[in-house]
């Protein structure tokens, strides 16, 4: 009885082992389940790596920055509003510039050499000074601008206005008319130094800016003896009237 026992667990043992090594060889025992376990992990990064670049590439390219963005109905749009913008204020500004500077009108034709007669003659009254006066010679009006830009002979200086005589508004001649501008030649009590005698003398035009080219410059005679001047030379501004020209 004892020894049928025995029989019978050692045949127990031996289907035991028998159905173990069938699972080991069928693929169906644990050993396999933890490989397949590991391997949808390993290939997971894979696929993935595979994947953003399509993505990435259909961000940029297909709704991104280039169709809807920088491109079409994006910050290109932008930039072709802003293209439009910018270009009519420009055009804004160029309409300021052509109204002139603080002093040039709206429609400006200078005065110059070619369309006026300018004479200079010293006066007895006040003391070493001259008075330059010109005439609107043209068909039409012409404006002065700020003030003569004087020079005898081979002088190698500008002398410098007189900044209290400056008008409120440009000088504007009808064909006809004419103004006028005072030059202190030398100082009375003698101060001034560099004296010197001219000969000869050149009556420029400023433009619509200061000191830009406002056309030919004017000769007028001199007296036979020349005119005597020193450092102390100014000029004033263009003025309407003879009086106001000599008040400087």
């Amino acid at each position: 009885m004892r020894t049928s026992r025995l029989q019978l667990l050692a045949a127990a043992g031996v289907a035991v082992a028998s159905l173990a090594l069938t699972a080991c060889q069928d693929g169906t025992g644990t050993r396999d389940e933890g490989a397949s376990d590991t391997q949808p992990v390993a290939s997971a990064p894979s696929a993935a790596s595979s994947q953003a670049p399509e993505e990435s590439a259909s961000g940029s390219g297909g709704n991104g920055s280039t169709a809807n963005g920088s491109g079409s109905n994006g910050s290109g749009g932008d930039a072709a509003g802003s293209v439009d913008n910018g270009s009519k204020g420009s055009s804004a500004g160029k309409g300021t510039a052509s109204g002139g500077s603080d002093d040039a009108p709206a429609t400006f034709n200078p005065c110059n050499g070619s369309n006026t007669s300018v004479s200079a003659a010293p006066v007895s009254r006040p003391v070493n000074h001259m008075l330059i006066t010109v005439k609107n010679t043209g068909s039409k009006n012409c404006d002065l601008t700020y003030y003569p830009v004087l020079r005898f002979d081979e002088m190698q200086w500008v002398p410098q206005p007189v900044e209290e005589s400056k008008p409120q508004a440009v000088v504007t001649l009808a064909p006809g008319e004419s103004a006028y501008a005072g030059v202190l030649l030398s100082a009375a009590d003698g101060s001034g130094s560099g004296g010197a005698t001219g000969k000869k003398l050149a009556v420029g035009f400023q433009g619509r800016t200061p000191n830009s080219d406002g056309g030919p410059a004017a000769i007028p005679s001199l007296p036979a003896a020349g005119v005597y001047y020193d450092s102390s030379l100014t000029v004033t501004y263009w003025q309407y009237s003879m009086d106001d020209a000599l008040t400087y």
